[in-house]
């Protein structure tokens, strides 16, 4: 599982065609990909479950906690991109309910467009036994 982020603050300012706004890239794929909407209402849960493809959840509203294959629960929220790839186990629950774009493909790179969230909570992660990514 790898923890990215989709922020405001890490996205860039654009001004082509007079616009004022800014961006956050997260994904370009050349291959078949499933983009869909995920509404888990308070108490919400997606089971625990192997990912078929590789995945990419974009918490857009709300939070709540994802893991992987341990027991150890990492707090989400608005504007965090949880990657896991294909048949690594994973499960996301919520308190308070939350919302999430998913897409899935063969293609995801996330690490492309995206900086991993915190380096911080990515040493803790991998001490935990997660598969991780570290930006240098």
């Amino acid at each position: 599982m790898e923890l990215y982020t989709f922020a405001k603050e890490n996205g860039k300012f654009i001004t082509n065609f007079s616009s004022n706004f800014m961006m956050s890239r997260i994904i370009q794929t050349d291959k078949t990909t499933h983009i869909g909407c995920m509404y888990l209402e308070e108490k919400g849960v997606i089971g625990y479950h192997q990912a078929v493809v590789p995945q990419l959840l974009l918490v857009a509203g709300g939070e709540g906690y994802v893991r992987a294959e341990t027991e150890e629960y990492i707090k989400v929220q608005s504007g965090d991109a949880i990657f896991w790839q294909k048949d690594e186990w994973h499960e996301t629950k919520t308190d308070v309910g939350l919302t999430a774009i998913v897409i899935e493909s063969e293609a995801l790179n996330p690490s492309a467009f995206m900086g991993l969230k915190n380096r911080r909570m990515f040493l803790k992660l991998k001490k935990s036994s997660f598969t991780l990514l570290l930006n240098k």
